[in-house]
This record gives structure tokens, sequence and C-alpha cells, in this order.
């Protein structure tokens, strides 16, 4: 019985091993999908992180650029991949934004994903033409409401996060204004920059350096507190609309029935990377502030935003392009 002892014995570590399905994991190149178009703070998020991630592993994480049907092709992708954790979704604002803004989607947003963890959040910037003669909120509610229907702002697209924030501080600023989206920030830009509209939402990486050469003015930013990118830059809620909070945000998700050891480990080493200093000092200088949330807290989040987003999607009326 002897050699038949000694056989089981040596048979149990790699049964052990195979038991452990984040044993070994990543085994191949990852895939991280983001929904995005190239060079905007959301690919800008996706392309630090995978960089990292493919340090910290010896193994290839490869960035997917999937834009369009405002995030949903990219998000069909992840939520039809294996799930084994080889394929990873960059989520944001429209991740939530899309559960009601689409009477019908191809996945469900909360049943078929894996919350791994949300990366971090950063305000985005309120910036009028130069042109405009506001320097404040005040001034711009003053001004809007001495010209009804004839102040327009810009938006990259219907049911997006700044139509959204701007149709949410249009309610509670009581202003009567015209929502003009574009398909794209260049286009939405080019034209508040010009004065044809008064202004704009954006996040700090993509107005920052309009704003630097005078072309924009930046008035506030969007958060409750406000931006460590911008600490001299007074929020919505400070001129006198204490609830108006539209936070931009970032997470990592994965397909569902991912086991949780895989989602574990790939959380572990995203906080892991999260916390390197140079990966904080340049996610700062864009006025992000890192977060590393476990799955069950990014899970409750997603709930919580799905809600939040939807009430000013229904209050917008907005619709897809």
């Amino acid at each position: 019985m002897k050699p038949f002892i000694l056989l089981a014995a040596l048979l149990v570590p790699p049964v052990a091993a195979a038991a452990d399905p984040a044993s070994g994991y990543p085994s191949r190149p990852v895939r991280f999908v983001v929904p995005y178009t190239p060079g905007a703070i959301n690919d800008f998020i996706g392309r630090l992180v995978s960089q990292k991630l493919a340090e910290l592993w010896g193994q290839q994480v490869i960035v997917d650029n999937r834009a369009g049907g405002g995030t949903t092709i990219g998000t069909d992708i992840v939520a039809k991949s294996a799930p084994d954790g080889h394929t990873l979704l960059l989520t944001a604002v429209a991740f939530a934004v899309n559960a009601t803004l689409y009477s019908k989607l191809p996945f469900d947003t909360l049943r078929d994903f894996a919350p791994v963890t949300e990366i971090g959040a950063a305000p985005m910037i309120l910036a009028a033409a130069p042109q405009l003669p506001v320097k404040t909120v005040k001034e711009l509610v003053a001004y809007a409401k001495s010209r009804p229907g004839q102040l327009s702002y810009a938006s990259t697209g219907n049911g997006g996060s700044a139509h959204l924030m701007g149709e949410v501080f249009k309610s509670q600023a009581g202003i009567d204004v015209v929502h003009v989206p574009y398909k794209g920030l260049a286009p939405a830009l080019n034209d508040v920059i010009s004065g044809q509209l008064g202004y704009t939402f954006g996040s700090q990486l993509a107005l920052d350096g309009q704003i630097k050469a005078g072309r924009l003015r930046a008035i506030a930013v969007t958060s409750k507190a406000r931006s460590r990118g911008a600490p001299d830059l007074p929020t919505i809620a400070e001129a006198g609309y204490p609830a108006y909070d539209m936070t931009s945000w970032w997470g990592v998700a994965v397909a569902a029935r991912t086991p949780p050891a895989i989602v574990k480990k790939l959380h572990a080493d995203i906080v892991r990377v999260l916390n390197m200093p140079d990966v904080r000092e340049r996610l700062s200088v864009q006025g992000v502030d890192v977060a590393g949330t476990t799955p069950a807290e990014f899970e409750k989040f997603l709930r919580d935003e799905v809600v939040r987003w939807g009430k000013a999607v229904k209050q917008s009326g907005a619709k897809p392009d």
C-alpha cells in the first residue's frame, strides 16, 4: 500500500492548485475594453491602469477602444465574454446612465457584470465662452434669466454626462437655456470657444489647455466639494445650489460568473496599482480622487448610481442619439 500512499501524496499539490481558479491568473494577455474613443479622460485612466497591471503581472494588458452606441457596444462585448477575468471593462457614468436612457439594452447593467472596484471620481468643469460677460455661477444664472431661451450650452451628445449635468443645473437654477448636442467634444468646444454657444461641461483633462490659453473661462466645478486638481475653483453648490453634486467616476468590472477568487485577486492588484505614488500623482493632476473600493462596495455604489442618474435622465427627457 505504501506506493499508493506516496502517489496520493504527490498528487495533492496539483489538485489543490487546480481548485484555485486564481492560481496563475492571468495566464494569457488580458483585454481591457474601454468603450470610448482614444484621447479623453476615460481613455487616459484605462491606459494608465492597463500599463501598470501589465508591469505588475508581466503579462500584456491590451486596451481595446470600442466606442459607439453610447458605450453599449464595448460594454456588451464584456457582458458576453468568457467569465475568466481576461476581459475587463472600464465603467464610467454612462454605465449607470444607460440603464435608464435606453429602453432596451443587449445586457443587464447589474446582473451581467461582476463589479471589481471603483478607480476614482472627479468633478467636471463648467466652462463659459470668453465672450460671455460672466465670471461666476451667479452671474451666469442672472445672465440666462435676463435672456430666457437665448443662451445655449453644448454637450457631447444626448444623455451624456455633460447633457445631464446641464439639465440638472438648469432645473436647480431655474433658467431657460437650450441644450445643443454634438457628436464629440471637439466640435462642441469649437462652438463654445467661438462664442456661438454660451458654456459647456468637461473634464479637467479635456478643458485645462483651453482654459489656460484663455479660450475658455472656468466658472465652477460640479462636485459637492472643491477639486484637488483645481482648488481655487468654486463649486456650483457654493453658489447657492447645495443639492448640486454631479461627479464623474470610473471603475472596473468583469463578466458575471467570474470566479470570486479571480475577482478578489484582480481587485487586490488594481488597488495595488492605485496606491503607487506615480499613479496617484497622475490621477490627482487630473482632479481624480482615488477610491479602490471593495467589490461589494462598488456593487452598492453602482446600484445607487443607476437610481441617481436615472432620475436625471427622466428629468431631462433625454433620448439616445
